[in-house]
């Protein structure tokens, strides 16, 4: 399936579509490591956009969760919440606020460096920010659960329940993506 979606199939890699012949010794290799025939500016027009679509996913996400964490001071209860509790909420809040802004940060990056002919390179520094945040936001969401678990029941198993709901985020986010990485790429 994989090499349906890149258009190559198993053990050729050649690209659907192609007429053959019209293109030069190099260009040919790289249509055929890739997958694809387009130029470096292209390319990074292609990343960019899909990397956009990424960030309205995990921008979104972290936005909501940051507004509510932001709502729980001025709420009666916290008051009433024992002073570790308030340190991990505080923690929460700044790990939401550094997610947050690695996640916008992409879009101001783009603003200031937009027509300046480096979109390869805005695209390769975006990706660094977008993935910066997406640790962060990991990190918010793993904060945020355990300490409305440990102010909701006072057990002793809510750190077994966050480390099992963090594990799992770890292999949807990370292990998973980086075994198919491996699995179904040659790694040129």
């Amino acid at each position: 399936m994989a090499e349906r979606e890149a258009g190559t199939t198993p053990g050729r890699g050649l690209d659907r579509g192609r007429s053959g012949g019209d293109e030069g010794p190099g260009e040919a290799a790289d249509a055929r490591r890739d997958g694809r025939r387009e130029t470096e500016d292209e390319r990074a027009d292609r990343r960019w956009q899909e990397l956009i679509q990424e960030i309205r996913v995990a921008q979104t996400g972290v936005q909501i969760l940051l507004g509510f964490l932001l709502t729980v001071v001025f709420t009666p209860h916290f008051q009433g919440l024992e002073q570790t509790d308030k340190t991990i909420y505080i923690i929460t809040v700044v790990l939401g606020s550094l997610a947050t802004g690695a996640l916008i940060g992409p879009v101001a990056f783009h603003r200031i460096v937009s027509g300046r002919r480096i979109k390869p390179q805005a695209v390769v520094w975006a990706s660094r920010l977008t993935f910066t945040g997406i640790v962060l936001l990991l990190a918010t969401l793993t904060s945020a659960l355990f300490l409305i678990l440990r102010v909701a029941t006072h057990d002793t198993y809510v750190p077994w329940l966050v480390s099992a709901v963090l594990a799992w985020y770890l292999i949807c986010w990370f292990a998973l993506p980086l075994w198919v990485r491996y699995r179904y790429t040659s790694g040129d």
